[in-house]
């Protein structure tokens, strides 16, 4: 059924992963790809969409990599999802509205809507000192 882009995996991982670490600790793709066990290019993507976005900072130099730019109880998984996918939708209708050939007859238009908005709404109310604090995978 619904089902997150690997581009926010990456993304979710990678800031979860950089808030575990020390403070001012610099990453290098290299390891957090490797850390984790993903693509280093996929991940070296996802970092630079979360640096566009203000949520990582690169640290250039020989000892060079990345850093989260916030606490991690400033960061929110929303943010995470809006650096690495723009804006959520469920349905089409709700990016290209003018390109739904049904749009005038759906019945269910303005649920799926209510879902998107309540989809972000939980989480933007999670942040990721919230995820880090789970550690059976369920927040409390």
């Amino acid at each position: 059924m619904l089902k997150v882009s690997r581009k926010f995996e990456y993304g979710l991982h990678a800031v979860v992963y950089l808030a575990r670490q020390e403070p001012d600790t610099v990453v290098t793709v290299k390891e957090m790809a490797a850390e984790i066990g993903f693509s280093q290019e996929f991940m070296a993507k996802a970092m630079q969409h979360l640096k566009k976005a203000g949520l990582a900072v690169s640290v250039q130099g020989v000892k060079g990599g990345y850093k989260l730019a916030k606490s991690p109880d400033n960061i929110n998984v929303s943010d995470i999802g809006r650096a690495t996918e723009g804006t959520p939708h469920l349905m089409r209708c709700s990016v290209e509205s003018g390109k739904c050939e049904i749009v005038s007859k759906c019945s269910h238009r303005s649920y799926m809507f209510m879902l998107e908005r309540k989809i972000d709404a939980l989480m933007a109310g999670t942040t990721v000192s919230a995820l880090l604090l789970s550690r059976d995978g369920r927040l409390r």
